[in-house]
């Protein structure tokens, strides 16, 4: 089968990697001039199903209120005033804060994220491929006694879900991250989640795209995707800045740009983006840097370690599709590195910032989407696209395949959204 994907980040690979090991005559599409080029070239670099929980729960509504009075606290911030779909996403996003919605969507979020980490651990054991990473876990670290109570009230969410969670004293914290000494009097302890992992994604995301063509995959960059060509029920080709193209199949894993494609086909698909910030800096002194990745819940601050440079991810906007930054995120990051580290060159630090294609259930959608039986859909991961990206891939290359998934996969597509 000729299957044409649109969008070559970790998504559009790692599903590009499997549907041609399944046999199929696959081209890849994507107006950057190599893969990874975009959302997936400067995210956290974490691996992480431990923390796929959903960002709509019942306790959001007043939490809001409290960000809203205290936006310098608060994760996610409103950078814009509210625009038609903005508010149709916040509006689905709120009626997802419920425990039976909670509930079932941290469930199915839970099912990719450790599928996808199966399907990662076996990849890299049959094709060998590195991308500076590490098996080390995740450690967060906590300011205050109240931070470290709220975390262990919270923690029946983790022993539910099955995953291995440890709490620390400061001495406990320091023998996993050494690095964190000189920041001892600012801490009162951690949690452990021990079978988290690392990795820079977009070197993963280029090897295993040169891995996909020498198995026979095309990639065709630097070539702008205009829309989608379609009967009632097939799509017929897709326009490019090179001409139409068509195939059997076509896959549709172009992140938060997958809406605007698909609204000339009267679909419209509940993804929003949140922009998301990172620094990245070289590695000057190994005793003042992480072995692994550490979160600081009080400065909403990841640092996780990828090989010889360090990465740092801060707090989220939700602003459109603007890629212009704030000076303050950056301030923040190097502040709580600073404050626990210190161990690298700053000045030397790269800033980056992308979107992040986000449902508002926060699990990936997954599937075909009707009533087109050729048009297959697998975007929508947020912030988990790296720890999901495997897994997720697998899924859809398998039904596109007509082959049963290894996990339940029906209540991942787009039919979730659509009346009954």
């Amino acid at each position: 089968m000729k299957v044409i994907i649109l969008g070559a980040g970790v998504i559009g690979v790692t599903s590009a990697w499997y549907l041609t090991r399944l046999g199929h005559d696959v081209t890849v599409i994507d107006r950057q001039p190599e893969a990874a080029s975009e959302t997936s070239s400067a995210g956290t670099g974490q691996i992480v199903p431990g923390c796929a929980f959903p960002w709509a729960r019942p306790s959001l509504p007043l939490q809001a209120v409290r960000w809203l009075l205290s936006p310098q606290d608060s994760p996610l911030r409103l950078r814009k005033w509210p625009d038609p779909a903005m508010l149709r996403w916040l509006g689905l996003f709120m009626s997802n804060c419920t425990a039976r919605a909670y509930t079932l969507n941290a469930a199915r979020m839970r099912r990719v994220a450790e599928y996808s980490l199966h399907c990662l651990d076996t990849l890299r054991h049959e094709t060998g491929i590195t991308f500076d990473d590490q098996q080390e876990g995740l450690i967060r670290v906590f300011r205050t006694h109240k931070q470290m109570e709220l975390a262990r009230r919270a923690a029946h969410l983790l022993s539910e879900a099955g995953i291995e969670h440890k709490f620390m004293t400061v001495e406990g914290v320091l023998e996993h991250e050494p690095g964190l000494t000189h920041a001892a009097p600012l801490l009162v302890g951690g949690m452990r989640l021990a079978h988290e992992q690392s990795g820079d994604a977009s070197l993963f995301t280029r090897r295993l795209a040169r891995m996909a063509e020498a198995a026979g995959a095309r990639f065709l960059y630097n070539t702008t995707i205009r829309g989608l060509d379609a009967s009632a029920e097939r799509i017929l080709s897709v326009r490019t800045s090179e001409g139409h193209l068509s195939a059997d199949s076509y896959l549709l894993a172009m992140g938060s740009y997958s809406p605007g494609l698909l609204r000339g086909l009267n679909i419209r698909l509940p993804v929003y983006p949140i922009k998301a910030y990172s620094l990245s800096l070289p590695l000057t002194d190994e005793s003042h840097a992480p072995v692994s990745m550490v979160e600081d819940g009080a400065r909403n601050v990841t640092i996780t370690r990828l090989g010889r440079h360090i990465r740092l991810s801060g707090s989220a906007d939700l602003g459109g599709y603007t890629l212009k930054s704030s000076p303050r995120h950056r301030t923040a990051m190097e502040l709580c590195f600073s404050e626990l580290f210190g161990g690298g060159d700053l000045a030397g630090a790269t800033s980056w910032t992308g979107l992040s294609p986000c449902t508002p259930d926060s699990t990936p959608i997954i599937g075909r989407a009707d009533p087109f039986s050729n048009l297959w859909l697998n975007t929508g991961h947020g912030m988990l696209g790296w720890t999901m990206a495997c897994g997720a891939a697998r899924v859809v290359a398998d039904q596109i395949s007509g082959l049963p998934p290894e996990i339940p996969a029906l209540d991942l597509s787009l039919r979730r959204y659509q009346p009954h």
